[in-house]
């Protein structure tokens, strides 16, 4: 009775979303052999966000090893008031690159499919974001990782610049209360 508890619980700790599924077939002498490919994206909707590939010969496997692998790659990204994104951003994987702005309250997550499910399980509320170039679901995630490494809270930037977090902010033109949280 525990075990469904346990199995809820980490449920609820995670937001998990299936990306893609890709299916792979090899002709053997007594017809074809199915293997799959799942990409997921695992987040705590708080900043914490992870992606994973797992293959097996069954659904199921793939996506129970893409979503351990998530689990175990997951990083840790700043976030401007718990919603957006600090600054504009921009990766690159591969053929495929991708351009994320911060935006206003209310705006809501302008973004495209495997983008979406990164902002969704981050955590993100208000984001534009754009992918040029490759459509490939693989490497549109890990440019939007890459991009999202790159983010620096105000608290990075003033310690790098020797200078107090609320000057950093009154900068931009915002009012220094935000300053405290420094995400």
């Amino acid at each position: 009775m525990a075990r469904p508890d346990k199995f809820e619980r980490e449920e609820s700790e995670f937001i998990e979303k299936l990306v893609h599924i890709n299916r792979v077939a090899k002709v053997v002498k007594g017809g074809r052999r199915f293997g799959f490919a799942a990409l997921m994206i695992v987040g705590d909707g708080k900043g914490r966000v992870g992606f994973g590939h797992g293959k097996a010969r069954e659904v199921p496997e793939a996506i129970r090893k893409a979503t351990e692998a998530a689990k175990k790659s997951m990083v840790r990204i700043p976030l401007r008031e718990g919603r957006t994104l600090h600054h504009d951003l921009e990766g690159r994987h591969g053929a495929g690159r991708v351009v994320m702005r911060y935006a206003p309250e209310g705006t809501g997550i302008i973004a495209g499919g495997p983008m979406r499910a990164v902002f969704e399980g981050l955590g993100v509320h208000d984001v534009v974001a754009k992918s040029l170039g490759s459509s490939n679901a693989y490497n549109m995630i890990r440019a939007t990782f890459d991009a999202l490494q790159k983010q620096l809270a105000p608290r990075q930037v003033a310690a790098r610049r020797s200078l107090k977090v609320a000057d950093l902010i009154a900068r931009r033109g915002e009012a220094p209360r935000d300053a405290e949280s420094g995400e």
